[in-house]
Parts: C-alpha cells; sequence; structure tokens
C-alpha cells in the first residue's frame, strides 16, 4: 500500500513514455483514487500514450483493478463493490487512449417505472477495434434515472471488455 493514487496512474504513463517497449504491460500497483490524482494527471500526459495493438489493451484491461479503486455502495442490499465511472474512464484512457464511448439507445418502460439506456464502448488498436454494448436500468424515481442508466450500462460495458469484471464474482 505504499504508492498513492497520483503516482499509481503518473507511474503508469511514465513506465509507457520512458520505456525502450512501449508495450511492456505493467500491473496495477495498490493505491487509492483522490481528487488529488484529477489535478495531477493532465490530460496531456494520457495523449502521449501510444496505440497499441488490441491484444495488449485488452491484457492490461483485464488486469484486476486495486482495491483502493474500488467503492462500496451500502444502500444496497448486500452491499456491492463497484468502480466509479470516473475511475473508468481514467484507466480507460490509460491503457486505450483513443477508445470511444456512446449512449445507443433510451427506453422507458412501458409502465414508467424504469429507463434502460444501451451504451457502446469502442476500443481502437494499431491493428484492428472493437466493441462492447451493455445496459443499464434505473428507476424513474431516482434523482437522475438516464445517467444513473448509463453509469451502470458503461461499467459493465468496461466489465465485456475484462475491466472490473473481478468485481462481478462471488469470490473477490
Amino acid at each position: 500500500m505504499a504508492a498513492t493514487a497520483r503516482s499509481w496512474l503518473g507511474l503508469q504513463l511514465a513506465r509507457r513514455r520512458l520505456s525502450a517497449n512501449p508495450f511492456n504491460s505493467t500491473c496495477f500497483s495498490t493505491s487509492s483514487y483522490t481528487p488529488k490524482l484529477h489535478r495531477e494527471i493532465r490530460v496531456e500526459d494520457e495523449e502521449e500514450v501510444p496505440s497499441r495493438p488490441l491484444s495488449h489493451i485488452l491484457k492490461d484491461l483485464s488486469k484486476k483493478v486495486p482495491q483502493s479503486l474500488v467503492s462500496l455502495r451500502t444502500e444496497s442490499s448486500p452491499p456491492a463493490k463497484y468502480i466509479p465511472w470516473h475511475t473508468l474512464n481514467r484507466i480507460l484512457n490509460l491503457h486505450a487512449p483513443e477508445w470511444s464511448g456512446e449512449v445507443r439507445s433510451i427506453t422507458y418502460s412501458t409502465d414508467g417505472k424504469y429507463v434502460s439506456v444501451v451504451y457502446r464502448i469502442t476500443l481502437y488498436g494499431t491493428d484492428a477495434e472493437i466493441f462492447r454494448e451493455a445496459t443499464g436500468t434505473a428507476y424513474v424515481d431516482e434523482r437522475d434515472p438516464v445517467q444513473e442508466a448509463e453509469t451502470k450500462a458503461f461499467g459493465r460495458a468496461c466489465a465485456r471488455f475484462g475491466l472490473g469484471l473481478h468485481l462481478f464474482h462471488h469470490d473477490s
């Protein structure tokens, strides 16, 4: 637990830039996300990461995310672990800097109680591109139901690439 969140992403970016082999995979270190991370890791740092083959991107995204970057949703029963959308976004920026995401559809249930969002993430590698879609559903009574459904769909689409997938297993 020696590294901070700031140094975790900063170190990953620095290693990638300074490495003799920019495609070296680096494993996640233990760290925690803080607002300081957001201020200190500048966008231009992330843009310097070169594109890589999809196999390397997918391998990095499939690594277990440090527990310190995982949050706990206590309002659910039982409490559920999740990775905040902004942390998923930054991990995608780190390992797949040319990714894109889009809302494909927003659908309200016939009884008007739920809204569902389909979200697509596309990864662009030097050799190919690949996309995954997922859905998220929220009660219309929530504060911002479309945003909530989109956030859930985004997290599930990330999991389809392996990012945070370990949180969906009961043994973790």
